[in-house]
């Protein structure tokens, strides 16, 4: 019987020693996140998930992070495999990932981990098969939209984590356990962590028009902007999405209660400085907060104290305005250009953030300051549909970054 590894603390392991990385040159970059939010509802019974995880950068080695953030009782994962994916659940090349060096790891209530390296050649858009299998019961940490399918055994199935494809039969849009995926390219010069709400999270990548939906096809705008750097003849750099709907960057006195927690400080550290070779972090925040009676000098005290943080971990904050919503109210909308001004103007931001990328510019309507651009729209009035993901993506000035 494998006795599984018991993590008390968060760790990197199986990280070499290279001339290089005693430089302090990082080495490491993660290429792929996605920001747990909630449990899952449901129990995972001996059975086998298989993530597919989008990287924005490529290399000659990957790790992963797998979180219990939000459990209530220890994770035992029983065993983890990576494989290029070709397609729906099927796989290539599969290779086993061990944790401190064992296959079996447990995880207590609260703590996550990150993986050994494990030898797999990747590119810049690579589709990486994150597959594990649970033998006990398992309630597991998810980000809820993933905007493409992730695939299951079913129950009781026991461990396919080799499997070609053919044993996942059944499919989730949520992303379980897997939070982050680092890649090994000593020649990437940092990562990029897109930072915020809905709009980062990816809410309307998927609408391709009325009637019309494009589910894993990676437009988000922080996905065409990972395509738009590697296109470049600028340095490298890998995007790592830490966006979740629904979620403010200040603690708002109307916040629904899903979303209590998640506030931009509140996960800065797990969701933001806790990945490897982040240089910028794009903060796409407010939306929420006024849709939640958070004024403007709460959101502004909110963001002078997220970006302090991020400025004294040595990492350039490219700060978006407050983008429109139909739903506002007149106060809301004076809080709105207060926020804005800040941003735009100078005041503190002029010492606090390395670039603005102005958003609000490119999805407001001419005619409707207010409102986003109905080519944009949608149709729910906030929200990018995906001529707007690549408008928004294709503004940002790649030399602003890094």
């Amino acid at each position: 019987m494998r006795i599984p590894a018991v993590v008390s603390t968060v760790l990197v392991v199986g990280a070499l020693l290279t001339p290089a990385a005693a430089a302090g040159r990082p080495l490491w970059f993660t290429s792929w996140a996605q920001s747990q939010q909630h449990l899952a509802p449901v129990t995972l019974h001996d059975q086998s998930l298989r993530m597919i995880t989008h990287l924005s950068q490529g290399g000659s080695a990957v790790r992963i992070r797998v979180q219990n953030t939000f459990g209530t009782q220890p994770l035992t994962i029983d065993r983890t495999t990576v494989a290029v994916s070709v397609g729906g659940a099927a796989v290539e090349g599969t290779r086993d990932l061990t944790f401190g060096g064992q296959r079996a790891v447990t995880i207590p209530a609260g703590g996550e981990l990150w993986s050994d390296r494990t030898t797999v050649t990747t590119k810049p858009g690579t589709d990486l098969a994150v597959s594990m299998h649970v033998a006990g019961d398992v309630v597991p940490g998810r980000h809820e939209s993933a905007f493409r399918d992730n695939y299951l055994t079913p129950s009781g199935s026991g461990d396919h984590t080799t499997d070609v494809g053919a044993a996942y039969t059944e499919k989730t849009q949520s992303t379980y356990l897997v939070s982050a995926v680092d890649v090994f390219n000593p020649l990437l010069k940092g990562t990029i962590v897109p930072f915020g709400s809905s709009v980062v999270d990816g809410v309307g990548s998927t609408n391709c028009g009325p009637g019309c939906t494009e589910l894993g096809t990676n437009k988000r705008w922080a996905d065409v902007l990972a395509r738009r750097i590697v296109a470049s003849s600028r340095p490298q750099l890998a995007v790592a999405n830490a966006g979740i709907s629904g979620t403010t960057s200040a603690v708002c006195p109307n916040t629904p209660a899903p979303f209590v927690g998640l506030d931009a400080l509140s996960r800065l550290e797990r969701d933001v400085l806790a990945l490897h070779g982040v240089t910028d972090v794009i903060y796409y925040y407010g939306t929420n907060d006024l849709a939640n009676g958070c004024s403007a000098a709460t959101i502004l005290t909110s963001y002078r104290t997220v970006f302090e943080r991020l400025r004294k971990a040595g990492i350039a904050v490219h700060v978006t305005p407050i983008t429109p919503r139909p739903g506002y109210s007149d106060q809301n909308n004076v809080d709105r250009h207060a926020v804005n001004d800040f941003v735009k103007r100078g005041g503190d931001c002029s010492d606090a953030c390395a670039s603005v990328q102005d958003f609000e510019q490119v999805l407001e309507d001419p005619i409707r300051p207010n409102a986003v651009n109905p080519r944009y729209d949608t149709g729910d009035g906030v929200h990018a549909n995906i001529v707007g993901q690549q408008a928004i993506a294709d503004y940002i000035a790649i030399e602003d970054l890094a």
